[in-house]
């Protein structure tokens, strides 16, 4: 997988009062961005890390120790993991960043697909 981005992580673990969130963060970096990981789906990253959670097309990381969150959006296809949040629990339970990280919107580069009651369409023309 390829994390996007590094900075992002670093940002966070930088910030003074965060700094014990370096060895979580760096770990997790360093494990995820390794060509030898090479997640197809939601239950390669469920082996990987029992405690991850989808929330839309989120996925959350507990991170040291449940003490910190981080979120972020994973295109298997394309194999990357782009970093959109680092939190602490705290931030993580107020629910703003659902807003924020576009959880619940589609990936970037995809329309979004009309709902449909279950049925394909029939292809008729119109007043018909």
């Amino acid at each position: 997988m390829r994390v996007i981005s590094k900075a992002r992580l670093q940002q966070f673990w930088e910030t003074p009062g965060r700094e014990d969130a370096a060895g979580p963060l760096r770990a997790w970096y360093t494990h995820v961005n390794s060509r030898t990981v090479s997640w197809q789906s939601w239950r390669d990253v469920k082996s990987a890390f029992a405690t991850a959670s989808l929330v839309g097309n989120c996925a959350v990381f507990n991170i040291g120790g449940n003490k910190y969150r981080l979120v972020t959006r994973i295109l298997y296809r394309s194999q990357k993991v782009f970093v959109l949040k680092v939190m602490t629990h705290g931030e993580y339970d107020d629910g703003r960043w659902r807003e924020e990280c576009g959880c619940y919107s589609p990936p970037p580069g995809t329309a979004p697909r009309a709902k449909r009651a279950g049925f394909p369409r029939p292809n008729r023309p119109r007043g018909q």
